[in-house]
């Protein structure tokens, strides 16, 4: 699964974690799929998703051609030594790895280097010349807290890239930001990353 990209064609990794915002999944990925820039490269994505991120959306509501994993596959996929470990698989295979959503669970444990499950130890895995994004989304409370600022700067320091929540009503009620960022620009933020690193 080693990255074999050349410059028409490129490896978009997406890691889902356990936020309602993982109901737009589908939607990111036709979107990526569907951009009119990936007619000058051959877009290939990959999903990662979390236990949680599993319980909002539908399988059959992703594309086809789209390969999504999940925890038990780390585990399924190797038996012995010699067979792949697939974080290490899945970090060398992509380009660019966006995080969208990015749940304040998850935020939090990737601003203490924890990688429990296969999202985490891809992210820790991650080859540091490689642009990683990521969207933050949670309620506004939790946006609010003081560690979020601190969790989020921690990433930014590494230089890991932000796409910014933003301000609407959430699901749960609330008004305020914490809404994940909408599809559009985080699909735009996607190919002018790879663009700009020419992955």
């Amino acid at each position: 699964m080693e990255s074999s990209s050349s410059d028409n064609e490129k490896h978009v990794l997406v890691g889902c974690t356990g936020s309602v915002a993982t109901i737009k999944l589908p939607v990111l990925l036709k979107t990526i799929l569907g951009s009119q820039r990936s007619l000058s490269w051959n877009v290939q994505v990959r999903v990662i998703v979390t236990q949680n991120a599993r319980h909002f959306y539908a399988s059959a509501d992703l594309p086809k051609d789209v390969q999504v994993y999940c925890d038990q596959d780390e585990w399924t996929a190797w038996s012995k030594r010699g067979d792949p470990v697939l974080h290490i698989e899945l970090a060398k295979w992509a380009d660019i790895f966006i995080v969208s959503p990015l749940d304040a669970n998850t935020l939090a444990k990737l601003a203490q280097g924890l990688c429990d499950n296969l999202l985490t130890c891809v992210a820790r895995a991650w080859n540091m010349k490689k642009p990683l994004l990521f969207c933050p989304a949670m309620n506004t409370h939790m946006w609010e807290h003081p560690v979020t600022a601190t969790q989020i700067a921690t990433l930014k320091n590494w230089g890991y890239t932000e796409v910014p929540c933003i301000t609407k009503t959430l699901v749960c009620g609330d008004t305020g930001l914490g809404a994940m960022a909408e599809v559009s620009s985080i699909v735009d933020t996607i190919y002018e990353t790879l663009r700009i690193h020419n992955c």
